[in-house]
């Protein structure tokens, strides 16, 4: 019958469809693994918050506002409030560490001290030659009634006395809680750091100073016209 194939015819037709297999499904040489297929990253929404970013940013500007700040020794000194006398009593202590202003190596440092914001008063220590690490000991008093304090502030500047030429400021330290530490019925003491400047001290009406224009009587304000 016509439909039925021989023996032989059936072993040619199935060799010719294993030749032609291979050309038209290369199964053998697909690769099914998951390594190969791409993976699709998620994508960022506009407006996703990122906190690393921030964390970074907030960390950087911390390590510029300490880089910002040059600081040149420390001051100590110590405040109370004088009840009977009603008045905030300074005691400028001494000062560390500071740096080198003449070509032997050494300062003559004094500092002048004022109550903020009026500056009405202004006090100033004796200067103390040769030294890095001056030992002032002097006090001062400013009065005014105890509920001010919290409305002032101290401003404390460091000089460099020279004979000749303008007084180099060495630096300055301010004060913005007189409660900082107590409440001034007991004597307190502060250490601060001096935070360098650039500013200098001119001269009065160009003539030369000793120093004897920066030594004053404890306790009484300083005049620098006079």
């Amino acid at each position: 019958m016509r439909g039925h194939l021989s023996p032989g015819e059936l072993h040619t037709r199935h060799n010719s469809f294993r030749r032609h297999l291979p050309r038209q499904m290369h199964v053998s040489s697909m690769d099914f693994s998951m390594d190969s297929l791409p993976i699709r990253q998620p994508s960022i929404g506009i407006g996703r918050i990122k906190p690393e970013l921030y964390k970074q940013k907030s960390v950087d500007s911390e390590e510029e506002c300490k880089e910002e700040v040059e600081t040149c020794g420390k001051l100590s000194f110590s405040l109370r409030y004088d009840y009977e006398e009603s008045c905030l009593v300074v005691q400028i202590l001494k000062a560390l560490e500071l740096p080198a202003k003449d070509f032997t190596g050494s300062s003559d440092p004094y500092v002048k001290i004022y109550l903020l914001p009026e500056r009405k008063n202004k006090f100033q220590t004796r200067v103390q030659r040769k030294t890095l690490n001056p030992v002032f000991d002097e006090t001062f008093q400013f009065p005014m009634e105890y509920d001010q304090l919290s409305s002032r502030k101290l401003h404390f500047s460091i000089y460099d006395f020279d004979r000749f030429t303008s007084h180099d400021m060495i630096g300055e330290v301010i004060v913005d809680n007189l409660f900082e530490l107590s409440d001034l019925s007991r004597e307190a003491i502060v250490w601060k750091d001096i935070h360098c400047t650039t500013t200098t001290e001119l001269t009065t009406s160009d003539r030369r100073l000793s120093s004897e224009d920066f030594t004053v009587t404890e306790g009484k304000p300083v005049n620098p016209l006079g």
